[in-house]
């Protein structure tokens, strides 16, 4: 007979008459290691990798920065008081950045700082303000009468060139921009209705936005706002939205509360995105208005500051600063753009100085402001000066003195080089 073989249990030891049923059933159930070593010798051992230190401090700086904010936000911490803005001659040194903290420093103007402005220097700039600004209307009623105006011209075409007048808009489309008015009107985060987002896409955008009551609107849902039509609209249109919606908020806001809101500082930021925009919408009406405030220009001027904006914005900018009637206002914005430092053409340069030399025969005395505009074109620009335009600034700082700052700007425009003298080269002459 053929030899049985014998089969192996689970266990590994040979299944006999000597392994009872029950040893074999609890081997089976037990787990016990195979003795099979598994390799690690061809892999590698992950390494601990450190952030470096330069970039620690700059994300716990960022990371520090952004509680504050939030913080403060939601009034978890005290605000703090910003020093009050001097335009006098009291300071230690006329070149100095700390003279006038509110105009330069970093945080001036800020969401989160009250600023305290000295009823004299206010009296100042009010001396070159328009003595008979037109009323003050109210967002709704700037809003409106753009509206009326466009729908009158509009329906006008249209009844010459088809004998039909301008339609209306539909009774749901009412209701539905009535509905976000209510939305918008409570506003605090989150996310905005859908129909609010596609009104930059609309042709009549501007009387669909007038359902929403832009005057109603909170803070945040403002903010917000000006993010969607920033981003969405084209320049002029961004421009219109800035000039009848954003910046009579803004300046409603300040003159109610002598500061402005987080959010609305917030959104004069987010409407950079087209500098262009901003300054034809923003600071150039303001300017013209004559009626620009010390406190409103230094918190705008603040943006200024804080942003990087093209240069032939800014260019252009100045170029209309200087050529506009002169309001205090004028001066903080001028320096502030100075200050920048930008390779600003010719053309500019002069406009700059033909806008103070046009001061030569002005009786009322000037502001702080206007010798400190002064001092920075001189300090920022001095060799980029014809050596006429030197000689014709220097004459004018006889007529218009400062006991400290004309000084320094003497000294300046003195001790440079002009943009029109040669440099000289030494000549070589050949003996025959």
């Amino acid at each position: 007979m053929p030899k049985v073989k014998s089969s192996k249990g689970s266990g590994g030891e040979k299944a006999g008459a000597s392994v009872a049923l029950a040893d074999q059933i609890l081997q089976a159930d037990s787990v016990r290691g195979r003795g099979r070593v598994k390799s690690r010798d061809g892999r590698v051992e992950a390494v601990d990798e450190y952030v470096d230190e330069r970039l620690s401090r700059k994300i716990l700086k960022q990371a520090r920065i952004q509680q504050e904010e939030l913080q403060t936000e939601y009034g978890l911490v005290p605000k703090k008081k910003a020093p009050a803005t001097s335009l006098g001659a009291g300071s230690q040194d006329a070149d100095s950045d700390e003279e006038w903290p509110a105009l330069g420093a970093a945080g001036a103007g800020d969401e989160d700082v009250d600023i305290a402005v000295d009823p004299d220097d206010e009296k100042a700039i009010e001396m070159f303000m328009n003595k008979n600004p037109p009323m003050r209307r109210t967002l709704a009623d700037i809003i409106m009468e753009k509206i009326t105006e466009k729908q009158t011209e509009v329906g006008t075409v249209m009844s010459e060139v088809s004998g039909c007048q301008m339609p209306q808009l539909d009774p749901r489309i009412t209701e539905v921009y009535r509905g976000v008015h209510k939305v918008l009107s409570k506003y605090r985060s989150g996310k905005l209705p859908k129909a609010f987002k596609i009104i930059p896409a609309l042709s009549n955008w501007e009387q669909v936005l007038y359902l929403t009551e832009p005057e109603t609107w909170t803070a945040a849902a403002m903010y917000q706002a000006t993010r969607i039509f920033s981003s969405n609209l084209k320049e002029r249109m961004a421009q219109r939205f800035y000039n009848l919606v954003l910046l009579p908020r803004v300046r409603d806001d300040i003159a109610e509360y002598k500061r402005l809101n987080f959010h609305l500082y917030s959104a004069l930021k987010k409407a950079l995105f087209k500098p262009g925009a901003w300054f034809k919408g923003i600071l150039i009406p303001l300017c013209e208005s004559g009626t620009c405030t010390l406190r409103e220009a230094i918190i705008i001027g603040s943006i200024l500051t804080k942003c990087s904006i093209p240069v032939l914005h800014s260019s252009a900018a100045m170029l209309k600063l200087a050529e506009m009637e002169y309001n205090g206002a004028n001066s903080i914005f001028l320096r502030l753009l100075l200050d920048k430092k930008y390779a600003l053409p010719f053309r500019v340069l002069d406009a700059l100085v033909a806008h103070f030399l046009s001061f030569r025969n002005e009786k009322r005395v000037l502001p702080v402001l206007w010798h400190q505009s002064f001092l920075t074109l001189a300090q920022r620009y001095k060799a980029d000066l014809a050596s006429e335009q030197k000689a014709s600034l220097l004459e004018l700082l006889k007529i218009q003195t400062h006991p400290q700052i004309s000084a320094e700007i003497r000294r300046e425009l003195q001790n440079s080089e002009s943009r029109d003298v040669e440099i000289g080269l030494p000549v070589t002459v050949e003996m025959d």
